[in-house]
């Protein structure tokens, strides 16, 4: 997570910052990791402030909405390798 991108999920209706201990929910903070949905990073990813991805852990359903080129630009696991 970067803090962009929780900015960014507020502002659209999607508070991911704030803890909701009724449901287990500690609230993300920038560095965490947390799966998202391929429409929600495509949504950002278009706003400028997608979030990080580990393409290892990406799975192979999300290209049906997101270029492979777009995530490969926001790739964590390529910038190890």
């Amino acid at each position: 997570m970067t803090a962009e991108f929780l900015e960014f999920a507020a502002s659209v209706g999607n508070d991911l910052a704030t803890p909701q201990p009724s449901f287990g929910f500690p609230g993300l903070r920038p560095g965490d990791h947390w799966c998202l949905c391929a429409e929600r990073w495509q949504e950002a990813f278009q706003a400028g402030v997608a979030p990080p991805v580990y393409l290892e852990a990406t799975h192979q359903a999300a290209l049906r909405v997101i270029r492979m080129e777009d995530l490969r630009s926001r790739a964590m696991d390529l910038q190890l390798a």
